[in-house]
C-alpha cells in the first residue's frame, strides 16, 4: 500500500509499504481522506515540532476518516464498511493524568504520527491502518467523509474555547486564521460568543476566517486597522508566535482568559508577563482534546459551512505539492490527502 513517510527536515516520501493486520483488539480502517496539518508540516519543514524531533523515519498523519475493513481478535466496533472518523489518541489509563479525567495529557500517551515518544508512533497517512477498535467513531447521518476529515482539528478547537470558560454573549479575540484558528471561530460561535475577532498578516487567511463565521478580520501589521478592539473578553491565541501572545494579552480585559493554543518554538518565548500581574489575567494552555472529538461529529453533521474551509484535495502520490500548497498560506486553509 502507499504511506507517507517524512525521513527528516524536507525528505517526505511516497513509498509503498507492508499493509498491516489487525491484532488482539484493533481494527483496520481504509483511509479515504488524511487532513495535513501545522504539525505534520512541521515535520516536513523542520524535522520536529515544539520539542518533539524527528529519530526515524514516521508515517505521518492523525486526521484520518475511512472506512472499517476488519477487526482482530477480540475487536468489536462498527461493522465493516462503515464510515468513521478515527479517534488518534491512546492514551495509557493508567498515570495521575489519566485517573485524574484528563487524558489528553497522558504522560504515556500514543498518538498517530507523532515523534514525542521512541519508537516514534506511525500515523494514518496510508492506505490502511491498524488502531484501537475504541478510537473509531462511526459517523452520524448526514456527516460524509470528505467534511468528516475536520474532525480532530476541530475537536483541537473546541478544547481550546473549553479551557478558555463561557464565551457566551461575549467578545473573544483569535490570532491566527490558519486551519485551527479558523475553527476556534467557529467553536467560538457554536459557544454562543457573540463576537469574534480574528487577526492575521495573510489577507487570503481572514477570509477562510470569515467563511468560518469571523465578525471582525483585522491585519495584524497595520495598527491603524479600524477592526481592532479596545478589549475582548477572551482571546485564543492559534498562530504559534510570542507577538500574537502579546497582542492577546494586552488586548484582554482586566480578569480575562488568554489561551495559547499554537505551539510555541522550542526554548524560551518572550511575552508581556507583568499584564498578568498587573490585570490578574488568567493564561491557560491547551493541548489536543479529548471528549471533544464526538462533540466535533457533532457539530460537522449540523453545519455545512465547514465545507469552504476544505481548500483542495490531492491523491496521495502527489503528496509533496499537497504539503506544499497547505504550507502557503495565501494558496489554502484545510489541504486533504486521498488515498
Amino acid at each position: 500500500m502507499l504511506g507517507c513517510v517524512i525521513h527528516g527536515a524536507g525528505d517526505l516520501r511516497v513509498a509503498e509499504l507492508p499493509a498491516p493486520e489487525p491484532g488482539p483488539g484493533e481494527a483496520l480502517v481504509a483511509v479515504r481522506y488524511g487532513g495535513v496539518c501545522g504539525s505534520d508540516l512541521h515535520y516536513w519543514r523542520h524535522g520536529g515540532v515544539g520539542d518533539f524531533r524527528l529519530r526515524e523515519p514516521m508515517v505521518l498523519g492523525h486526521e484520518v476518516v475511512g472506512t472499517v475493513v476488519s477487526y482482530g481478535p477480540g475487536a468489536t466496533g462498527p461493522g465493516a464498511g462503515t464510515a468513521v472518523a478515527v479517534h488518534p489518541a491512546t492514551p495509557c489509563g493508567a498515570c495521575p493524568e489519566c485517573a485524574g479525567g484528563r487524558a489528553h495529557v497522558c504522560r504515556d500517551t500514543r498518538y498517530l504520527g507523532s515523534a514525542a515518544r521512541f519508537p516514534h508512533v506511525q500515523g494514518g497517512f496510508a492506505a490502511h491502518v491498524a488502531v484501537p477498535a475504541g478510537q473509531l467513531r462511526a459517523l452520524p447521518d448526514g456527516l460524509g467523509l470528505r467534511r468528516a476529515a475536520l474532525t480532530e482539528p476541530l475537536s483541537v478547537a473546541l478544547h481550546a474555547v473549553r479551557r478558555a470558560g463561557p464565551v457566551s454573549g461575549g467578545h473573544v479575540l483569535v490570532t491566527g486564521a490558519g486551519p485551527i484558528g479558523c475553527l476556534v471561530v467557529a467553536a467560538a460561535k457554536a459557544a454562543g460568543a457573540a463576537r469574534v475577532t480574528v487577526t492575521d498578516l495573510v489577507p487570503e487567511a481572514l477570509r477562510y476566517a470569515a467563511v468560518a463565521g469571523a465578525d471582525t478580520l483585522v491585519r495584524a501589521d497595520d495598527p491603524d486597522d479600524s477592526g481592532w478592539p479596545r478589549e475582548v473578553d477572551v482571546a485564543v491565541e492559534a498562530s504559534g508566535v510570542a507577538a500574537g501572545l502579546g497582542t492577546c494579552l494586552r488586548l484582554v480585559r482586566r480578569g480575562g482568559v488568554v489561551v495559547q493554543l499554537g505551539m510555541l518554538p522550542p526554548g524560551q518565548s518572550p511575552f508581556a508577563g507583568n499584564l498578568l500581574v498587573s490585570r490578574e489575567i488568567e493564561l491557560r494552555g491547551a493541548f489536543r482534546f479529548d471528549t471533544e472529538f464526538d462533540e466535533a461529529l457533532r457539530l460537522l453533521a449540523a453545519r455545512g459551512e465547514f465545507d469552504g474551509l476544505i481548500s483542495a484535495v490531492a491523491p496521495v502520490r502527489d503528496a509533496a505539492a499537497a504539503f506544499a500548497l497547505a504550507a502557503d498560506r495565501e494558496r489554502s486553509c484545510k489541504v486533504l490527502l486521498e488515498f
